[in-house]
């Protein structure tokens, strides 16, 4: 007979949601772009908080994220950020990176907690879905049936059947079995990157939440927006890939 004894190493996964600068807010919107098809829901993010002359007002955690930072206006940011406004009562979360498989469903009961205590209205997620011949349809997941009587109303076309991955995916499965008011928004693409798009999803998301969103300049300036957020994000995968190659080989850092 053989004795093993085996030490275990136990993985606690964890994130925070970090807040640096007090913000009033009321019963507030939030908005969830993280990276996605189309890079969408983070060319959304971005844009409308810079659009709308968004604070911000802090950032999201976790020792399972790259060890990256983002500079911006010359300031060395987090390349996760929270905006928000009190003129529109409005929350707006995104990243720069894509976030890691295995800390999407605790940021996203981080995120519903949060929600919670700052009492939201309702949590909207954007997104596109990947297909070769892109139509202008809006497609949409409710977590209750009063959003989605809301999205119908609005013209957007509710899933019956099908499936979701990442953030947004595990958010709107989460929020439905919390009873927590949350919608999936989502245009159709069949770019790796989708300004045009992110615009038409916008114009879509004034409509259902109330808040007039300036669109023009998106579409406009669609190839410096594209340019400017591929940038962006090679240079984040670039820094991750030369971050790990180090630590893997420390002698050649």
């Amino acid at each position: 007979m053989f004795a093993f004894r085996v030490r275990c190493k136990v993985i606690v996964l964890r994130v925070e949601i970090k807040e640096t600068e007090p913000v009033k807010l009321k019963a507030p919107i939030i908005i969830e772009g993280f990276p996605g098809i189309g890079m969408v829901g983070t060319i959304c993010a971005s844009y409308l908080a810079d659009k709308l002359q968004m604070k911000l007002v802090g950032y999201l955690a976790s020792s399972h994220f790259p060890p990256i930072s983002a500079i911006h206006d010359y300031k060395p940011v987090s390349p996760a950020r929270i905006y928000a406004s009190e003129k529109y009562d409005l929350v707006v979360l995104f990243s720069e990176f894509v976030i890691p498989a295995d800390i999407v469903f605790v940021l996203s009961q981080e995120i519903i907690a949060w929600a919670k205590k700052k009492k939201a209205k309702a949590i909207y997620s954007l997104a596109a879905i990947a297909t070769q011949e892109p139509k202008e349809t809006i497609h949409g997941i409710a977590s209750t049936p009063e959003i989605a009587e809301l999205l119908k109303k609005h013209g957007v076309e509710l899933i019956k059947e099908g499936a979701t991955q990442g953030v947004s995916g595990v958010l709107i499965a989460e929020c439905a079995a919390q009873k927590m008011p949350a919608a999936n928004i989502m245009v159709q693409t069949a770019n790796p990157l989708d300004p045009a798009a992110s615009a038409r999803l916008l114009d879509k998301l004034s409509e259902i939440i109330g808040v007039p969103i300036e669109t023009k300049e998106l579409v406009k300036e669609g190839e410096t927006v594209e340019a400017r957020m591929r940038e962006a994000m090679e240079k984040m995968k670039a820094l991750h890939s030369d971050y790990k190659a180090r630590e893997e080989n420390p002698m050649y850092a």
